[in-house]
């Protein structure tokens, strides 16, 4: 079934992850989405709709803060997270801010020794192309578990882009 904007509804998603040191890597994630950009872009800026995009056995919990939910270069967010029973605390920073093209978060503090995740939405011809670059080091403790963390991050994406199509495509029912 083809929407009445003539964009496809079955969106296509790619996630890879390569090494580029002895504890670094860059994982990359592409998805087409049927929608227009700002549409998928306002639905990525607002971080309450995080949750719903991560999988239930990270237990994954945001705190709006004092700042609540506004997003804006500088904006900081609080999260919780359970990997392997563990409690993780994890706070990112918005350090590129550039709507509807755009925008980068970077761990301020967190499990990992470096994250720098950047979105990228692309207008294309089928809709909105999503394109993710996430720069991540791991800690060296963590280096007996970098197959398992390298695993369940391409889960956790994969997760997401799923997640990403139910929801484009109960927006394109509400469009038509």
């Amino acid at each position: 079934m083809t929407p009445r904007h003539g964009l496809r509804e079955e969106p296509a998603a790619t996630v890879a992850v390569e090494r580029l040191g002895p504890l670094s890597f860059r994982l990359t994630a592409a998805q087409l989405l049927p929608l227009p950009r700002a549409r998928v872009f306002a639905f990525f800026e607002d971080p309450r709709n995080l949750p719903g995009l991560i999988p239930t056995w990270l237990e994954f919990r945001l705190d709006p803060g004092e700042e609540g939910y506004a997003v804006a270069a500088g904006a900081e967010f609080d999260y919780t997270i359970r990997w392997l029973g563990v409690s993780l605390r994890w706070r990112s920073r918005i350090t590129r801010y550039e709507p509807p093209n755009e925008f980068t978060d970077a761990q301020v503090e967190g499990p990992y020794a470096r994250w720098e995740h950047r979105h990228t939405f692309t207008e294309v011809p089928e809709g909105t192309r999503v394109d993710d670059e996430v720069h991540y080091a791991l800690p060296a403790a963590a280096l007996p578990f970098q197959g398992v963390i390298r695993r369940q991050l391409v889960e956790i994406f994969t997760y997401r882009d799923e997640k990403l199509a139910a929801w484009a495509r109960d927006e394109l029912r509400q469009l038509d």
